[in-house]
């Protein structure tokens, strides 16, 4: 039964067919003037007398609407849209500096894999934590090559020895092949020359900014290929 007190479609019907069977008998019986002793003697006095089986019949028929209520589509089915609804939620994500900033350390990870998500990337997922030795998120791109980010939320540009150990584990540990840091107050001047010598791309806060607003990680970076 709904909330608003009808009944299921199913229960409906089933119900349905149970009284068309008895009106059709019981026409049949009026027609052969023995109505009452249909009703007071065949179905009463067979429940009676078949206790067991008419509460059998009754458990099974009861069993029989509740499995098809479940398998059947009803109230219990969420529908989340089709394909196109999701790749169109995904085009469309994007975070201000604002809703980044205020975000758990874990929460500001998460976002950079959904932007890399909303990019096409492949399997892109928040990695770090204890023992991450500097991923925090890795995604793929469609020729395979490994992307490992490092996502830094300090309220203070990201320094010099925070480049050095990223660059000590993102090739070596990791496997990057794009090796990523994303400051979200930007770098240190010398953090920025260590990167450069080093091949390490940076994202910092302006560079961030275009990116969570809806840019594709590639023109942000400076990359000529295409997405994934």
């Amino acid at each position: 039964m709904y909330d608003d007190g009808s009944l299921d479609p199913l229960v409906k019907f089933v119900l349905g067919v149970i009284a068309v069977v008895v009106a059709a008998k019981m026409l049949w019986r009026w027609l052969t003037q023995d109505v009452a002793q249909w009703v007071t003697a065949d179905v009463w006095g067979w429940i009676t007398g078949h206790l067991w089986w008419s509460s059998l019949i009754t458990a099974t028929l009861l069993l029989f609407v509740l499995a098809a209520r479940r398998s059947a589509p009803g109230d219990f089915e969420v529908y989340y849209g089709g394909d196109d609804d999701v790749e169109d939620e995904e085009a469309a994500l994007t975070y201000s500096l604002g809703q980044l900033a205020a975000m758990s350390p874990a929460g500001f990870e998460q976002a950079c894999a959904d932007l890399l998500a909303r990019d096409g990337f492949i399997r892109p997922r928040r990695v770090g934590g204890a023992g991450d030795l500097g991923a925090d998120v890795i995604a793929w791109t469609g020729t395979g090559d490994k992307i490992v980010v490092q996502c830094k939320q300090h309220s203070r540009p990201v320094g010099s020895k925070e480049a050095q150990t990223f660059n000590g584990t993102a090739r070596p540990e990791h496997g990057a092949s794009l090796a990523l840091m994303v400051g979200l107050n930007g770098f240190t001047k010398t953090a920025t020359e260590f990167a450069a010598r080093h091949d390490i791309t940076l994202i910092d806060r302006a560079a961030l900014e275009s990116w969570a607003q809806g840019e594709h990680l590639y023109a942000v970076i400076g990359e000529d290929r295409s997405a994934a």
